[in-house]
């Protein structure tokens, strides 16, 4: 494609808005299928919009909308080892066994140890729960810890780690161990009763958008379908989801095929409050409407995760298994002031590292920074907030001693994480290993230059070089009029939306900005209008930060094409349609 070709195709004429984007509307043939299928089914065009670029046909619309667990969880026994899982796990249940919860310190890893405990305690069984301090001992089971539990226990499970742990595995002497996992796997697998795993080199891929906490459950479905063949009844599977719906978004589990029926029927359980730990975890989060995919993301994940990165390992999965409401409040406050004592530090260690990554170049295929000191339980936000900022693949690293500990982030079409598992393989990294979209590693601070350098040439091959700045993809046009309550409500039901399945946008035109006002240091409140009389008001996070905030604050009685995604704003009981406004361009 030639460059006036290119420009041409600009939606609304946008080559540059004003965060440098190009604005990309839907293609011709999704706009066909979204017309059809509006006269098809008499569904809003705004939601057939939304379904055509999902790839839903007019035939399958109503299924879509409308997503049966039932009919999109699949057999637990597509998986390898799961029934070897399932069988020692239910015998060790049987007997009265002494059982192990080795998680890993993140929330995928917390939600998956509740998950066990949870299901364990209705069965009137319990378990040790371990997990690792992420400073003193880092990321997996360890020769020490795996060791320590083999001496006290008859079996180990491993949840959202294990899968390249050969050396800690062998160390649990005396003790079966069981894997569950989704982390990339090796050519070898750790000698083990089972290593269930998606993402296992041996299996096909079909459930590699798993997270751990769903990994977990398909386990439990084999285990209460096995204790209702012996006429036994197990415990309430669907009082859990919310537990796998916090795991599957906090962890950016693409929201596709039974992941969005998981965190769909999870949204619907978080809603009942039923759950002691999530509900005080809600409640110092001051969520005030129904739970949506973004309170997980960003809300109650953060939260749970404090505890892993600046606090104590565990608190969050007891948390989440908690049944006193005294004891959850507590841990609840607790991990919320952690979580601003976690934003502190985040922030600080943000700024040192995009300057230095800018001084670096943010052309290269890989973005990075490396500094004294840096926190290692903020090193993977920040390396989240690079990539954001760069459109390209970002390491960021913490540096004490002769060791570097990081975590990377990688951009869609990219895999970071093989590209982190085969410096291991070379010996560049002390360790590493991870998923497609993020990594962590251990570096000496000796290789920490060639690691990098041979990093960014890997990502290079995969073409992280050629990434261009981040289009703005448009699902269609709305006029002011035309946004009510009720039509995103409707757009709702094509959700959840998250990593994979992102929240449909539109772009309002030739809009009148009627009021501004500055929130914070750098938020941006305004009300818009098309002249005909509605109005709507918009918030756009951080936009004073850079030109969209001050080129709208400024707007001197200009008009302008606005773009971002709807949602119902709730006030004192009134709900209003906002605009999340998220781009701007001139008329």
């Amino acid at each position: 494609m030639n460059e006036t070709q290119h420009m041409a195709r600009a939606f609304l004429g946008v080559t540059e808005s004003a965060t440098g984007r190009r604005w990309v509307g839907p293609s011709v043939e999704q706009d066909r299928a979204a017309e059809a299928m509006a006269q098809d089914t008499g569904l809003p065009p705004p939601l057939c919009h939304t379904l055509a670029r999902r790839g839903v046909a007019s035939a399958e619309a109503a299924d879509f909308l409308a997503p049966k667990l039932r009919d999109l969880l699949p057999d637990p026994r597509a998986l390898r080892d799961m029934e070897a899982a399932a069988t020692r796990f239910l015998a060790a249940v049987t007997a009265g066994e002494r059982i192990a919860i080795f998680a890993d310190y993140d929330v995928d890893g917390a939600t998956s140890a509740a998950l066990l405990i949870s299901w364990l305690r209705d069965m009137g069984r319990a378990a040790t729960l371990y997990i690792p301090d992420r400073i003193d001992e880092g990321y997996g089971p360890n020769d020490n810890a795996m060791a320590m539990l083999a001496g006290d226990h008859d079996l180990i499970v491993c949840v959202d780690c294990g899968t390249l742990s050969h050396g800690p595995i062998a160390a649990a002497v005396g003790a079966d161990v069981i894997v569950l996992d989704h982390h990339l796997g090796g050519e070898t697998l750790p000698e083990c009763v089972a290593v269930v795993n998606p993402n296992r080199q041996d299996e096909d891929g079909a459930l590699a958008h798993l997270c751990a906490a769903g990994v977990v459950f398909l386990m439990l479905v084999e285990a209460n379908r096995r204790l209702r063949e012996a006429d036994q009844n197990g415990p309430d599977l669907i009082a859990l989801l919310d537990l796998v719906a916090l795991g599957t978004v906090a962890d950016v589990a693409p929201l596709i095929g039974v992941n969005r029926a998981l965190v769909r029927q999870g949204l619907a359980v978080m809603a009942r409050r039923q759950r002691v730990g999530l509900v005080a975890l809600s409640d110092v989060a001051r969520m005030d409407s129904a739970p949506s995919s973004y309170h997980l993301g960003f809300l109650l994940g953060p939260r749970v995760n404090a505890g892993g990165r600046i606090g104590k390992a565990d608190l969050g999965a007891r948390l989440l298994a908690c049944t006193d409401p005294r004891e959850a409040q507590a841990m609840a406050e607790r991990l919320d002031q952690l979580n601003s004592e976690r934003r502190e530090i985040e922030s600080s260690v943000r700024d040192m590292a995009l300057e230095q990554a800018q001084a670096r170049g943010v052309d290269a295929p890989l973005v990075w920074a490396a500094g004294e000191g840096w926190h290692p339980g903020v090193v993977g936000i920040v390396a989240a907030r690079l990539k954001e900022a760069t459109n390209r693949p970002a390491v960021v690293i913490g540096l004490d001693g002769e060791i570097g500990k990081g975590s990377g982030r990688s951009v869609s079409g990219i895999d970071l994480g093989a590209a982190i598992q085969r410096l291991a393989a070379e010996g560049l990294l002390i360790k590493g290993g991870g998923h497609k979209m993020a990594a962590g590693l251990t570096v000496a601070r000796e290789q920490l230059e060639p690691a990098m350098a041979r990093l960014s040439d890997l990502l290079a091959k995969q073409g992280a070089g050629d990434i261009g700045p981040a289009d703005l993809r448009l699902d269609g046009v709305l006029m002011p009029g035309a946004a009510s309550v009720e039509l995103i409500e409707q757009i709702e039901q094509a959700g959840p939306f998250g990593a994979g399945a992102p929240a449909p946008r539109f772009a309002f035109p030739d809009c009148q900005i009627l009021f501004t006002k500055r929130v914070g240091a750098d938020h941006l409140k305004l009300t818009f209008g098309d002249g005909l009389g509605t109005r709507i008001d918009a918030i756009s996070f951080g936009a004073m930060d850079g030109p969209l905030g001050v080129m709208l604050a400024n707007h001197a009685g200009a008009r302008f094409h606005l773009a971002g995604r709807l949602e119902v704003n709730t006030w004192q009981g009134r709900q209003s349609v906002q605009l999340r406004l998220e781009d701007a361009a001139p008329a």
